[in-house]
């Protein structure tokens, strides 16, 4: 977290203003952080009700006001026919703030924004409001996950001089872009407890620029300076050591101290957020310490904080896949959105625990992700979409969206959908039997206090709260009966749910967070063997390689047309550092699965890319943009709801470096773990993701190395063998015996490690030292059973 360290001489126009850096704190709403991000919660304004947000293009066209209507990005098209003079983020927009000599007025967020939604429909569709701020400013209007790099940007200056932050982001910044006075979501007018409304802050604002020109521009700069002093850089000196084990040690112990015993999870109140970053850590410490009590422990508090998560009300038990967060403490009433970084993640989490356990619990939730992406969230091509929204319409015929409408059921609809009774039970419902399991009822399970504005009133949110044991000893029946009951309620009610207006579906394609799904559907394939899971992540880059690369470089974005074609944007926007990290994990864990070497070889052009576009020569680590329209590059420096950039890239250059064994990428990851020394030794917690990568540096790598026909039954069943192994430190090498390889040319020493006797050969290798040659499981196994510790 930067930190800002100014004069009060900074911050005096704030007085001028008479109002604050506002952070979504007002009226009833909560300011939720997760690590690097702030979200808000599902608490309303009164009266506010939301209007129905189409995602037509056509329609959103025939309204169009401003330019917005040539975007292709879902959010920037729900603002097309506002009265207020939006103008995407570019030179155009720039330029007329220079000549026109007006300050911008920047305002962030993305489509499945509940408070964005909110702010829309109060101020941007306000004709009064349109009008003060097209007199008066250039109004510029950006997607967050489109460019991630100018939210970051400026969301640090919200953060650093507010303690808060959320979206909808607005900003207020001098013509070359500096920030002077910034917040979240503010109400229209001055009705709610003394606080500014947005009208009377654009008009205060403007008046400054007239009258105290200089201050706003003193202030704009003072701020520039301040956030670029706080950048993270290098500390001075040669003596600095590499991160060892007891910042390993130290973020297990923090987690360890904030881990919910009852409900799961890390940190013990609401809102509960399924935080994939640190269950990854977690499993990594059991993985590396399995023989201690902390490796047992750390192990027993993922399996128990994903078992309550499968079960809670965080997952969708009807139509599959975890919803955002949670807004209580217990999973159970979530934040309805559906996000696919998420879905990606939490996919790897389920896979390693059912390749840990063999639980078929887990199994379950890794199938049910799956059917979800690949059902609701897919484009024909393989593309993956980003999200489906919170809300929705309750019913056809109404106007206003409520969050959670297309999820919820009453007591009357489950009996009336489900009023079948029991095979060979009489007087035992399906209802009766899916009630008690998913703990619906008469008067709605939500609590009161989780529905402020009686949006969910006798509605229900499933949820199990005990098991299918406690459920059939309830109605005396078998657990095969008890589970194909809850099934075919489950079933019916999918199909009732799909007569209802659906919520709106962001169809952008985010590079990062497609590789997030191929990465998922790698481990998963993995874990359970199902060679569809590897074709669908195969058919995924695929995707990337074919319609989000062009000319040696990645691309941030794609988008789905009315037929559901691939679009380009009315500009590419190319990718950042995220976007590149986070495919090159894709390609090396789908190269993991399938051993075809382009994958690898992609991977290998995509770091080296990586390298050259972001890489700090002089410091270290890397920016996590390059684009030249941004006043001030930064660098990712939390794991948050999404991995940080530089984590994923540590850990890709270890792997890369033990593959292709590359000193140079491996020189690279120990000065990114260097540049971050102070936080991974101080505040691990902060770095979970990067903190796992560590590892790597910490406890001896294993090479296996499978030499042989890579289709034959010898080759498939060592590879079972492999898979059925959680071994995070590991790379594995297919060295065909026939045809010359990428590897064959890029890794020499391969080449001193024969087949045996013509069959499916395996060596383990760790510290340049390999095993004897197996040819069979048995032999494989007994070496890849020996424990590691710390």
């Amino acid at each position: 977290m930067i930190v800002l360290h100014t004069t009060t001489r900074a911050f005096r126009l704030l007085a001028l203003t008479n109002t604050r850096f506002i952070g979504p704190t007002v009226l009833s709403q909560r300011v939720y952080h997760n690590p690097t991000t702030t979200y808000l919660s599902r608490i309303r304004s009164p009266g506010i009700s939301i209007r129905s947000m189409t995602t037509e293009s056509e329609d959103e066209a025939a309204r169009a006001r401003n330019r917005l209507s040539k975007e292709k990005s879902p959010y920037l098209l729900q603002h097309a026919s506002n009265p207020v003079d939006w103008y995407p983020w570019g030179q155009e927009a720039f330029d007329k703030a220079v000549a026109e000599d007006k300050m911008i007025f920047l305002s962030v967020g993305y489509s499945t924004c509940h408070w964005c939604h909110v702010m829309e429909h109060e101020s941007f569709e306000n004709e009064e409001i349109g009008k003060i701020l097209n007199e008066n400013y250039v109004a510029i209007k950006v997607d967050r996950e489109e460019r991630p790099d100018v939210d970051r940007v400026y969301m640090t200056f919200i953060q650093a001089t507010s303690g808060g932050g959320g979206w909808p982001m607005s900003v207020w910044m001098t013509p070359d872009r500096h920030p002077v006075i910034g917040g979240t979501y503010f109400p229209p007018d001055d009705r709610y407890y003394g606080r500014p409304g947005f009208k009377s802050v654009l008009l205060h604002i403007a008046q400054l620029w007239k009258n105290k020109r200089q201050e706003v521009l003193e202030q704009g700069n003072s701020i520039l300076e301040a956030l670029s002093r706080g950048k993270i850089r290098t500390e001075d000196g040669e003596g600095i050591s590499l991160p060892g084990v007891q910042a390993i040690h130290t973020c297990f112990s923090m987690l360890d101290k904030s881990y919910d015993g009852e409900f799961g999870g890390f940190g013990k109140e609401a809102p509960k957020f399924p935080q994939p970053v640190n269950l990854n850590f977690m499993l990594r410490y059991y993985a590396n310490n399995s023989s201690s009590e902390e490796g047992q422990r750390a192990l027993e508090q993922s399996l128990f904080t994903l078992t309550c998560m499968a079960k809670g009300g965080i997952y969708d038990h009807i139509s599959q896949g975890f919803h955002r967060y949670s807004t209580d403490k217990f999973w159970h009433v979530p934040h309805f959105e559906k996000m696919l970084y998420d879905q990606g993640q939490l996919l790897t989490c389920y896979s390693e625990a059912y390749q840990i356990t063999k639980d078929e619990q887990y199994a379950k939730v890794v199938r049910n992700i799956i059917e979800y992406v690949t059902r609701d969230l897919q484009n024909p091509a393989g593309g993956f979409y980003s999200a489906e929204d919170a809300d929705s319409l309750p019913t056809q015929e109404a106007t206003a969206k409520k969050e959670g409408a297309f999820c919820v059921w009453t007591q009357s609809q489950v009996d009336s959908l489900l009023g079948e009774e029991v095979k060979g039970h009489p007087g035992v419902t399906l209802a009766n039997v899916f009630s008690h399991h998913f703990g619906v009822k008469p008067e709605g399970n939500v609590d009161p206090f989780q529905d402020p504005h009686d949006e969910l009133t006798n509605q229900n949110v499933l949820i199990v709260r005990g098991s299918v044991t406690d459920t059939a000893e309830k109605f005396e029946l078998t657990q095969d009966l008890t589970i194909a009951t809850l099934n075919k309620g489950c079933n019916l009610l999918y199909a009732a749910r799909q007569t209802r207006p659906r919520p709106h579906l962001d169809n952008k394609m985010v590079a990062a967070w497609n590789g997030m799904m191929i990465s998922g559907l790698a481990k998963a394939s993995q874990a359970l063997g199902e060679e569809r899971y590897t074709q669908q992540a195969e058919g995924a880059a695929e995707f990337l390689q074919q319609y989000m690369y062009r000319s040696g470089v990645l691309l941030r974005t794609s988008y789905s047309g009315q037929d559901k074609e691939v679009q380009a944007g009315p500009v590419d926007i190319e990718g950042f550092t995220d976007d590149y990290a986070l495919v090159i994990k894709a390609l090396l864990d789908l190269y993991e699965t399938n051993f075809d070497t382009r994958w690898l070889e992609w991977a290998v052009e995509l770091q080296e890319k990586q390298n050259s576009l972001f890489w700090d020569s002089e410091d270290g680590a890397y920016y996590n943009s390059c684009q030249a329209d941004i006043v001030l590059r930064l660098k990712d420096d939390q794991d948050g709801a999404e991995p940080c950039s530089n984590s994923i890239a540590a850990s890709n250059l270890l792997r890369l470096s033990n593959i292709l064994q590359r000193t140079d990428y491996n020189d690279m990851a120990v000065k990114i773990f260097k540049v971050f020394h102070q936080r991974l030794t101080k505040i691990p917690i902060a770095l979970p993701e990067m903190t796992a990568g560590l590892f790597w540096t910490s406890s001896t790598t294993k090479q296996i190395v499978l030499v042989g026909e890579p289709s034959s039954a010898d080759m498939a069943a060592l590879i079972g063998c492999v898979n059925s192994h959680f071994l995070p430190n590991k790379v594995i090498l297919m060295v065909p015996t026939r045809g010359d390889s990428f590897l064959s040319r890029e890794c020499q020493f391969v080449h001193s490690l024969p087949q045996i006797d013509g069959k499916a050969t395996a060596y383990v290798c760790e510290n340049y030292t390999c095993s004897l040659p197996v040819t069979n499981v048995d032999s494989l196994h007994a070496i890849l059973n020996t424990k590691s510790k710390l």
